[in-house]
C-alpha cells in the first residue's frame, strides 16, 4: 500500500512529509508489533514488543501524529515488555482506520 491516497484531506501533515511519517509508522509496526486485534470497528488495538525507550518513542509519534490528524484517538499503555497502542476514529474516519489496519498488518509481516 505505497499509494498514500487513503490520507484524509482533514490531514494537516505538508503532502511532501507524509511518506516520511508512513515510514516512521512503518518501521514501528515492523520491528515491535506483535499482536493486532479490531476490538470493535473504531477501534484498532496493537501490542508492540517493549524494550528500553520504546515507550517514549510510540508516545512521541502519536503525539505528532495527533497534531496534523486529530481525528485519532492514541492510548498509549505500557506494561511488561509491551506497550499497547489504541488507537480510535469517529464513524466519518473509519476508512482510515481499516487503511491503517491494513497497512498495520502488512508492515507486521515484514522480516
Amino acid at each position: 500500500m505505497s499509494d498514500l491516497a487513503w490520507v484524509p484531506q482533514s490531514c494537516t501533515l505538508p503532502t511532501e512529509e507524509r511518506p516520511l511519517r508512513v515510514a516512521e509508522w512503518d518501521a514501528l509496526f515492523s520491528e515491535r508489533l506483535t499482536s493486532l486485534s479490531r476490538p470493535q470497528p473504531l477501534h484498532l488495538r496493537l501490542d508492540l514488543t517493549g524494550g528500553e525507550g520504546v515507550e517514549e518513542q510510540v508516545r512521541d509519534l502519536v503525539e505528532r501524529e495527533s497534531g496534523c490528524c486529530s481525528f485519532f484517538t492514541f492510548t498509549a499503555t505500557p506494561g511488561q515488555d509491551v506497550v499497547r497502542l489504541d488507537i480510535s476514529v469517529d464513524q466519518a474516519h473509519e476508512p482510515v482506520l481499516d487503511a491503517l489496519a491494513a497497512r498495520t498488518a502488512a508492515a507486521g509481516e515484514r522480516p
